[in-house]
């Protein structure tokens, strides 16, 4: 993402421009456009003209509006099956993008081929200028996720070969997105007295190049730090042999370096992408990118699930038990979905806002995950946020003393409206 303009007040109150690139900046723009905000793009309108003999003539015309948001839609590139070839990984190495961006609402600017008030939907446009102007200013969240999404050379890091027994799922990650860019299927025949093994010597072949194939399409392995192949069973290793063969057959230097360079093995439960979750808190990994965010996320959350079967008084998850805790100023870390964020009621997400400035003032640590991760969409099934405490509460002492409170309260204002009657 380019930052092409800024204007924000002390107050909040301002514009900026920003110019996306690929998927991820999508991502974040998605993430920061709401409802009533201020929106200006370019478009594309068909315009109708009527001569002077009254025929009428329709021809598209480019032009820039603005408008008040109502609606933001974010689709994520579709990604691909069997044999077919759908390059959804395009934006994250180097070929663009395939995310699409939606912004509906009024046109709020005079212009001539459009009414003012009139209903629009901006597509949004990699390499177009996105001008966004908040309607409730720009907070502290708002502000990071630009300067998040500004910061020069992110991309791919990770690349991700899930494999099964004839199925694989080509994976990129960067630090906001999960694509699966690629998807085989290959059907493998099992062994049987009457076609004996050389059906099935076959099949696993076939399903071996085309995994080959498919790797060197999908997988950008000059620029990524780690390629991990992961599977349960002995898959991880029949196919890293295979890819270490086959690239020294073809000659191919470069990519048998990438190889034996980057690659880790990793044993996953299932071959299913959710196995993911399973790759990045995996020692192996977790050594070599400690540094990424959606590693220290993954980290986090296979941290806060094992608290919270064995020392559940620190590990607490729920809107109502995570603000009760950050009033005791017990949050360590605070596990927050971006999702939370996205909320169309702009008390709740001040609400959640005010909850991350208090427990970053505090000194903990907050982790907003992405739901376009596997961690994320974890985390947003338990509710969407989480924290684990640096002393233990006992959730029901700590709503016994919260009733308590909430009947004093009572107490004293039934006090005073009878001395008040009077």
């Amino acid at each position: 993402m380019k930052l092409i303009n800024r204007y924000i007040d002390k107050h909040g109150t301002g514009h900026v421009t920003l110019r996306p690139e690929d998927d991820e900046d999508m991502w974040h723009l998605y993430n920061l456009i709401q409802q009533g905000d201020s929106v200006r793009a370019p478009a594309i309108r068909r315009v109708q003209t009527v001569s002077a003999t009254g025929s009428t003539e329709s021809h598209r015309v480019r032009l820039n509006l603005t408008l008040e948001v109502q609606k933001v839609e974010f689709l994520a590139s579709a990604s691909g099956s069997g044999g077919q070839d759908t390059s959804a990984d395009r934006s994250l190495s180097g070929v663009p993008t395939t995310a699409s961006l939606h912004v509906t609402g009024r046109v709020t600017s005079e212009n001539p081929h459009v009414k003012l008030g009139a209903f629009h939907t901006l597509d949004i446009e990699p390499n177009r200028d996105v001008r966004i102007e908040k309607a409730d200013g720009w907070d502290s969240i708002a502000v990071g996720r630009v300067e998040e999404a500004i910061i020069p050379g992110r991309g791919a890091e990770v690349g991700a070969v899930v494999c099964g027994e004839g199925t694989a799922a080509f994976c990129l990650l960067s630090e906001h997105m999960t694509v699966v860019s690629h998807r085989i299927s290959v059907s493998i025949p099992r062994k049987s007295a009457s076609s004996g093994a050389s059906q099935h010597e076959k099949g696993l072949q076939r399903f071996y190049s085309t995994l080959f194939d498919s790797f060197i399409r999908h997988i950008p392995y000059a620029s990524l730090k780690v390629i991990v192949i992961a599977s349960p069973g002995w898959v991880r290793d029949a196919v890293f042999d295979y890819l270490i063969v086959e690239a020294g057959r073809r000659g191919d230097k470069a990519l048998s370096r990438a190889l034996r360079e980057k690659v880790l093995k990793v044993h996953v439960n299932s071959a299913h992408v959710h196995s993911l979750v399973e790759v990045l808190k995996s020692p192996e990994v977790t050594s070599q990118l400690k540094e990424t965010k959606f590693a220290r996320e993954g980290m986090m959350l296979d941290k806060f699930f094992k608290m919270l079967g064995n020392d559940e008084m620190r590990a607490w998850y729920g809107p109502d038990h995570v603000h009760l805790a950050a009033d005791r100023g017990a949050i360590g870390t605070l596990l927050i979905s971006d999702n939370l964020f996205r909320s169309s009621d702009p008390a709740m997400r001040k609400k959640y806002v005010e909850l991350v400035e208090s427990i970053r003032h505090r000194g903990g640590e907050v982790l907003i995950f992405s739901s376009m991760h596997e961690s994320g969409q974890q985390l947003n099934q338990l509710t969407g946020i989480a924290a684990i405490l640096t002393f233990p509460l006992d959730v029901e002492v700590v709503e016994a003393e919260e009733r308590m409170t909430e009947e004093e309260e009572r107490g004293t204002q039934e006090t005073e409206e009878l001395a008040e009657t009077s």
